[in-house]
């Protein structure tokens, strides 16, 4: 199993749910060109994903799900790093979903709900996940390109109650499979509140009235993702596709091991099968390329040594780091803190994300003028990982949050609302 190169130590079922996604990978790597080319996510992944059961991998069997876990997840996005980054982005999203039905559930059971709230929020929890084993693509929108100082994610999008359900305002800048998936889970601030207490979550159908597409997204990093991002103009949505008990998101939050929803690691994985995909193509290139007069592999050259030598430091760099923070967010029982397991991952993804890209610039350098092309893999893997050095937040602002966390005991929020001024 591809897979494995990350996830070392498989059990059975997770080999079997493994099996699985590297049955798709031949279809994914020989429409991956074509896909970055023309800035499109290929349509036909849906039906492959959903036919072969993984848009269920992370929902429990109990709801029709496969059952898997985090680390069946880091695997799946992983091993699809290597054939198809832009899909393996935006199938990391949808099951991000999950974590929308599996907190609240958990939270519930931790008897942080009212006995009056919870046959609504069980009601919400369990549509998501049933929605997602039975094959429905969910896109998860939050991201704003409203900013504060206090968090990284910011919602500005709006809910205001009317009969028989919500109407729903508001643009969302970053979300993958814009106009691909059935459902985009979007999150809204209801009407009278300005902290996280507000925050909603919501099932926008693709095709209701007043959701449009935003402009085309010519990005830099992975660009067969649909990450346009949508427009809400006076959307209804009805009362039970909605989760809007006030309080029910931050303290479903609370429920998460580590990083916010407690799947965060898993974006790094797709970084990092690109970067081995990478790593193992320009090592083929280097190897089976000889010099003219010496017949000697171009891989035997003093440049070659040191910079397959960087390449090789660097690619483990990003393993050693994302499979302790897998140990840190799986292991049973814990042996860290929340706080701790957090910590690690501000210093942990900007350290994989940083050095991912490192091996895709040696590559770059490794291939020389003649592999310097849009369509090369290096040059493609170059884009793509460059979207990691910047997605959800930069290396620096981890190391930020770390030393503000050591020196003032602070631990920063993720998400915040916006003030009522802005729009």
């Amino acid at each position: 199993m591809i897979g494995e190169r990350l996830v070392e130590d498989m059990t059975a079922d997770e080999r079997d749910r493994a099996r699985r996604v590297d049955s798709i990978l031949p279809v994914l790597r020989a429409a991956a060109d074509h896909a970055d080319t023309t800035g499109t996510f290929p349509t036909g992944h849906v039906d492959l994903l959903r036919d072969a059961g993984l848009l269920g991998l992370v929902v429990p069997e109990k709801f029709g799900g496969l059952g898997g876990g985090l680390r069946d997840l880091a695997a799946a996005t992983y091993a699809m790093g290597t054939a198809c980054p832009s899909t393996a982005l935006a199938y990391f999203f949808h099951n991000t979903s999950a974590s929308r039905g599996l907190l609240p559930l958990e939270a519930i059971d931790a008897g942080l709900f009212d006995a009056d709230e919870i046959p609504v929020v069980r009601a919400f929890a369990e549509k998501v996940l049933t929605r997602m084993a039975d094959g429905v693509w969910l896109a998860n929108f939050a991201s704003e390109s409203v900013k504060t100082e206090a968090a990284n994610i910011t919602i500005a999008t709006t809910a205001s109650k009317v009969d028989g359900g919500w109407i729903l305002n508001g643009e969302k800048s970053f979300g993958c499979a814009t106009g691909v998936a059935d459902f985009y889970l979007t999150s809204a601030v209801l009407d009278g509140h300005d902290t996280a207490d507000g925050i909603a979550t919501f099932f926008v159908p693709r095709e209701a009235p007043g959701v449009s597409v935003r402009a085309p997204w010519n990005g830099l990093g992975m660009r067969a993702t649909a990450n346009n991002g949508i427009r809400l103009t006076d959307v209804f949505i009805a009362d039970d596709e909605a989760l809007a008990v006030p309080g029910a998101f931050p303290k479903m939050l609370t429920r998460s091991r580590g990083s916010f929803v407690g799947n965060q690691l898993a974006i790094a994985a797709v970084y990092t099968g690109c970067a081995q995909n990478v790593y193992d193509e320009a090592l083929a290139a280097a190897t089976s390329k000889t010099f003219a007069d010496t017949g000697n592999p171009v891989a035997s050259s003093p440049v070659h040594q040191v910079l397959f030598g960087e390449m090789t430091r660097q690619l483990q760099t990003a393993y050693l780091w994302l499979r302790y923070q897998l140990t840190v967010e799986t292991a049973e029982p814990p042996f860290k803190s929340k706080q701790d397991v957090f910590t690690q991952w501000r210093l942990g993804k900007g350290s994989v994300t940083e050095a991912c890209f490192q091996v895709a610039l040696g590559a770059l350098k490794a291939g020389g003028t003649s592999a310097a092309s849009m369509q090369g893999s290096a040059g493609r893997a170059l884009r793509d990982l460059a979207m990691g050095l910047v997605m959800t937040f930069p290396a620096e602002r981890g190391m930020l949050e770390v030393a503000k966390i050591a020196t003032e005991a602070k631990a920063n929020e993720l998400f915040a609302t916006a003030p009522a001024e802005v729009g």
